[in-house]
């Protein structure tokens, strides 16, 4: 009986265990790139590599960068007294593409998550209490994703910042309950910085 070679099913399993991708999409795409010839495959070897190795995280904001601080926060056109903590690096992107905050952000890199074993220490929340007892911040806009993560994480970053007398707004409503600001357009994210209430 055929056994499918090593590498076939290696790079198969590989694919599975990314996020949205089954067995068959894994194979289709393993089949592809073996069709496709050796310079795709190369090519996607070299950019996988580099996201590891030429990508950092920020000191400041903890978002993705190859130099850290990363851009945003080394922009002096930015309010720096305003800061928008968001869940990942997708979270930013989102709102970059809206092209109406201007301010700087704070990277959590996931949400508080009991069934998951996250807890607070596990995400970058003292260091966004360190930056705010420490940098002149006036506003702090709470844009975790409407989710029961996202709210229970955005009501303990409340109670940790309140007594810190800084002003603390969250995401309008116009985003759907459940939903992942990375998939929200643009539009629907414009209304939701710009309707931004008191928490």
């Amino acid at each position: 009986m055929w056994k499918t070679p090593e590498p076939v099913t290696r790079l198969v399993d590989a694919f599975s265990r990314l996020p949205g991708v089954g067995p068959k999409t894994a194979s289709r795409l393993t089949f592809y790139l073996l069709r496709s010839g050796e310079a795709l495959a190369i090519e996607l070897a070299e950019a996988l590599a580099d996201l590891h190795r030429r990508l950092t995280y920020c000191e400041v904001c903890f978002n993705i960068t190859e130099t850290s601080p990363c851009p945003i926060c080394q922009d002096e056109q930015r309010d720096r007294e305003m800061i928008c903590v968001v869940e990942e690096p997708l979270d930013v992107v989102a709102i970059e593409k809206t092209d109406v905050y201007r301010g700087l952000y704070h990277v959590l890199h996931g949400v508080i998550s009991p069934v998951d074993g996250v807890g607070p220490d596990e995400l970058r929340l003292k260091e966004l209490v360190e930056r705010l007892r420490h940098d002149p911040v006036r506003e702090v806009i709470l844009a975790t994703n409407p989710s029961l993560e996202g709210e229970a994480t955005a009501m303990y970053l409340e109670r940790q910042i309140t007594p810190l007398g800084v002003h603390i707004t969250r995401l309008a409503r116009g985003l759907p309950v459940g939903g992942d600001l990375e998939y929200a357009d643009t539009v629907t994210l414009t209304r939701a910085l710009e309707g931004r209430r008191k928490v």
